[in-house]
């Protein structure tokens, strides 16, 4: 064949736009509760009585601007009503096979799932109880549908750090039944990151990844906090960090994984546009990137969404999408074995 051919042919096949959803990937931030389909949502909510608002009945995905006090609010009385519908331990199990499914779906091989257990203690019989049923869940869901999985326990930044440090030890402690990191979540306007340092202390010293949140609603010094006093292997979000080209090369150099979840950036108006989140920065610059669909049950859409966002609106290739899935597996917890895995079946989506 002449070489002008094949050269023709390779730059057609170059064109070509595989299947998102083919494409073997590791999902490193899903919150618990925002992880629920919108049609469970609204049979629990029949369930137990509770009265929805229309942008929890799966519309089209609300407008939060959390970026100011009235949309931080709205967003979290929003979750609060969803959560609310949480009452037994089948829901638990049912959100999180239900998860794990939509995961398998978008072609996730590995999944950490991010959970404060105080949030559903008082009705689970405890904090210890309420543990028990989610590590039971995702091991129960695991085994149906394939998919690894595993949990990131989240403390509250809204809370007092005391509740962080307690949350650190249950953490630990079930280190050896799916637990794989800590986090810190909620508005990151409030409290200083070094008010949990010794909770992140306590979590690496019982051999946990730490993953704070940072760089979503304030700016580049929230994810430079969680680097320097939580000590930070990954952020979640951590897309403000475009904003000082320093702070880029500190998170290249460390290796540190940006949980970057575009959609989520666009609903709580950290970015007006899809176009505006800068995906592109942050690949050029060499940070790792692992994609994430935050809380899909607000804002409308899972993980394979956040890879075609990449394609469409910042023009990523497929090979780009590539590099990007293996960003997101090598960020993760997986073990070596699940590692090389799903490493290989990237190579061979971008192969075919």
């Amino acid at each position: 064949m002449p070489s002008s051919i094949r050269v023709r042919q390779y730059q057609s096949m170059e064109h070509v736009s595989r299947d998102i959803t083919l494409l073997p990937k590791a999902h490193l931030h899903l919150h618990f509760t925002g992880s629920m389909r919108p049609t469970t949502l609204i049979e629990l909510a029949d369930k137990y009585g509770v009265h929805l608002p229309e942008a929890l009945k799966g519309g089209t995905p609300p407008k939060l601007r959390a970026t100011d006090e009235r949309g931080w609010f709205r967003f979290q009385r929003l979750y609060d009503i969803a959560r609310s519908c949480l009452r037994e331990p089948e829901d638990i199990r049912r959100l999180v096979r239900e998860a794990a499914e939509e995961d398998v779906r978008d072609g996730s091989g590995w999944l950490e799932i991010q959970v404060d257990p105080t949030s559903y203690a008082p009705l689970l019989g405890g904090l210890i109880a309420a543990m028990e049923v989610i590590l039971d869940a995702v091991d129960s869901a695991s085994r149906e549908t394939g998919l690894g999985m595993r949990v990131l326990v989240a403390a509250n930044r809204m809370k007092h750090p005391l509740e962080a440090r307690t949350l650190a030890r249950l953490a630990v402690r079930y280190a050896d039944r799916g637990v794989v990191g800590f986090g810190l979540s909620n508005d990151e306007r409030r409290g200083m990151a070094r008010d949990f340092d010794r909770a992140f202390s306590i979590a690496r010293d019982g051999g946990l990844l730490a993953a704070p949140h940072g760089g979503e609603l304030t700016g580049p010094a929230s994810v430079r906090d969680c680097l320097d006093d939580l000590r930070a292997s990954r952020v979640g979000h951590g897309v403000r960090a475009a904003e000082d080209p320093r702070l880029l090369r500190k998170l290249a150099e460390r290796g540190v994984t940006c949980e970057v979840c575009p959609a989520s950036n666009v609903a709580l108006g950290v970015y007006e546009r899809h176009e505006d989140v800068p995906l592109r920065t942050l690949f050029e610059a060499g940070v790792p990137m692992a994609l994430g669909a935050d809380d899909p049950l607000l804002f409308g859409s899972r993980l394979a969404a956040q890879y075609e966002i990449a394609r469409r609106y910042h023009g990523f290739t497929d090979a780009e999408l590539a590099e990007l899935a293996r960003q997101s597996v090598r960020g993760s917890a997986a073990p070596e074995g699940v590692r090389a895995k799903l490493l290989a079946g990237i190579d061979d989506w971008i192969a075919d």
